[in-house]
């Protein structure tokens, strides 16, 4: 079945809930897992930005960077806690959406499966926020478990 897993987490509320479900998963068929953090930069390199703040850019990109393998580190201990092996994986780009850089980051791993978490958002919210998770159900090549945020009853 699934031999390699990643999964995508945000640091939202959704963040354990995801990573409960890919390391019951992994144990269960036996696949590695590869924990990832897309890093969106696509604000900070809007030329407004840059010039508003031409010394902040790339110590912003450090602290993000810094603060996503933090995150990461310590999701990895959880997952190696469980008897999984995992490896971390923080992506970035200042062109590319967040569900492109999941999909290119999944290829180049070549995992079997993507997971991810959704939000629930529905109607107008969702609207002027996007959905990471909708776009990889459109664009990606690779199966995908997608993990509720909200209880579908309520």
């Amino acid at each position: 079945m699934y031999k390699r897993i990643m999964v995508a987490l945000d640091q939202s509320f959704m963040t354990d809930r995801v990573l409960e479900t890919a390391i019951e998963l992994a144990k269960s068929v036996g696949a590695q897992v590869a924990i990832c953090h897309a890093i969106d930069e696509t604000v900070l390199a809007q030329r407004d930005v840059a010039m508003m703040l031409p010394n902040s850019v790339g110590k912003t990109e450090a602290r993000l960077r810094m603060g996503a393998e933090g995150f990461l580190g310590k999701a990895a201990e959880k997952v190696r806690a469980a008897g999984v092996d995992v490896e971390i994986k923080v992506v970035e780009s200042e062109k590319m959406h967040v569900s492109d850089m999941l999909i290119e980051a999944a290829a180049e791993w070549h995992a079997d499966l993507l997971i991810v978490g959704t939000h629930g958002r529905r109607g107008i919210e969702r609207f002027f926020v996007g959905s990471v998770a909708e776009r990889l159900v459109r664009k990606g090549r690779r199966s995908l478990l997608l993990v509720r945020g909200e209880d579908p009853d309520d």
